[in-house]
């Protein structure tokens, strides 16, 4: 007998249990399939990514990966008669779009009388498992994380190298070469595939874990995991994570054990707040609070260049454009300002991150947006505004992240590079001068949060 494995978010052979599931069934036909509506909105840095990504895989498997472009409701049971499958597998996909898909699949291959098979999903815990005594789904992270990890999950699946000796990879015919996506230009990609994913992680386990809880909101030091890029892809499971960490003591485990709980919160708020993809879940200030018009396009334009005058807020969104990633202590800064001192409404601010980053996530993008933004499911209020002058003095004190991607301000010394309008002129030239003034902007925005109340 034939199955079908469909990858989609697990882009691995290792700890990879619906590719296990359909090996049960016989020799496993490896299909990715191309979705025009979902490729159009990768933007370019994902798609290059994800190009590079499906070509290790395709190693991986021998070069038997199927890759096929169309609408996965025709390619998916089409495929299923051509090689008789006895079973289409996948992960579970838990987001708005991926659940109303898999929807309508599943009644397509009804009538063929195939099975579509859902085991796991991208997370260590599948989103809606985790309730609180009533039954509901939680509303806020502490509570949410507690139970997350009382619930536990499963141990990893097999190694790539022992799935590659027990799944025999069907040769399905003629389907179309992976796609070579362009890097755009100035951008720098992280090497992708399974293998890739597994080196970083053994390097941070080894040496970034022990200092994470006191370096990880430090973007001039490389001490974050930037796994954010593999497990969006699945190139790793966050489930090898956990597993590893379970053997480490210490406040850094612990610190990073909770960054994957809110990454498996925000996937749970979304399962059960579709609408939040676009709408605020609060609305926290009046409609005319928001700019408008052209003044909108400017601050927006300016913010998107990193061309704001406040240098923290403009290495990041260098940074943003150079890497197609952003440390996360400074896309909380760069969020905050675009929202509460620029006024632009946070929908903006999402969809240009998507547009950028290789890692772009539905629910940790949209979700972390809301968190900033004061809308989503969070403890604390509207009111939360980040200081773009004092989160660089503490986070980059010596200011090397804001001289490595703000030249124009190479040459002013120490901490100063955080206010360059405080010096003469000449010391910075060619750097813009402020866009706004942060004090009087917090001020115009707590007063429009105080007017809803």
């Amino acid at each position: 007998m034939t199955a079908i494995h469909w990858f989609r978010r697990d882009l691995r052979l290792g700890d990879n249990p619906a590719l296990h599931a359909a090996a049960d069934e016989g020799d496993v036909v490896a299909l990715y399939v191309l979705d025009p509506r979902l490729w159009a909105a990768a933007g370019a840095p994902r798609r290059a990514y994800l190009a590079r990504s499906l070509a290790a895989l395709d190693a991986q498997t021998g070069g038997r990966l199927l890759v096929r472009r169309g609408d996965p409701c025709d390619v998916v049971p089409s495929l299923a008669r051509e090689v008789g499958a006895s079973g289409v597998h996948v992960a579970a996909s838990v987001e708005p779009y991926g659940r109303r898909r898999d929807g309508a699949l599943e009644r397509l291959l009804a009538d063929e009388d195939v099975p579509l098979v859902r085991t796991g999903s991208p997370y260590a815990v599948t989103p809606g498992r985790v309730r609180n005594g009533s039954g509901n789904p939680y509303q806020v992270f502490t509570p949410f994380r507690r139970a997350w990890h009382e619930h536990g999950w499963r141990s990893p699946a097999p190694d790539a190298v022992a799935t590659a000796r027990r799944v025999a990879f069907a040769d399905a015919g003629p389907g179309e070469l992976v796609p070579d996506a362009p890097v755009p230009d100035g951008l720098e990609l992280p090497t992708a595939g399974e293998a890739a994913a597994l080196e970083r992680w053994a390097e941070v386990l080894d040496d970034r874990v022990a200092r994470y809880a006191d370096e990880r909101d430090r973007p001039d030091l490389d001490s974050t995991s930037r796994l954010s890029v593999p497990l969006k892809w699945g190139e790793i499971h966050p489930r090898t994570i956990l597993a590893d960490l379970a053997s480490r003591r210490g406040e850094g485990a612990e610190t990073f054990r909770s960054q994957i709980a809110w990454r498996e919160f925000h996937a749970d708020v979304l399962l059960h707040h579709p609408r939040a993809v676009r709408e605020s879940m609060t609305p926290v200030v009046p409609e005319d609070a928001w700019a408008t018009g052209a003044r909108e396009q400017e601050a927006f334009d300016a913010w998107a260049s990193g061309r704001t005058g406040y240098p923290l807020v403009d290495a990041g969104m260098r940074q943003l454009r150079h890497e197609g990633w952003m440390h996360n202590r400074v896309r909380m800064v760069v969020a905050s300002f675009l929202v509460k001192d620029l006024h632009v409404r946070w929908q903006r601010g999402a969809d240009h991150f998507m547009a950028w980053l290789v890692d772009g996530d539905v629910p940790q993008n949209q979700l972390n947006w809301q968190w900033v933004a004061g809308t989503g499911r969070d403890a604390a209020p509207y009111f939360r505004i980040f200081n773009p002058v004092t989160q660089g003095t503490r986070f980059d004190p010596d200011g090397r992240y804001v001289r490595r991607w703000v030249p124009e301000l190479r040459d002013v010394p120490g901490r100063a590079v955080h206010e360059p309008w405080k010096l003469p002129r000449s010391a910075a030239p060619d750097y813009p001068e402020r866009l706004v003034d942060h004090a009087r902007e917090r001020a115009v925005s707590l007063g429009a949060y105080q007017s809803m109340r």
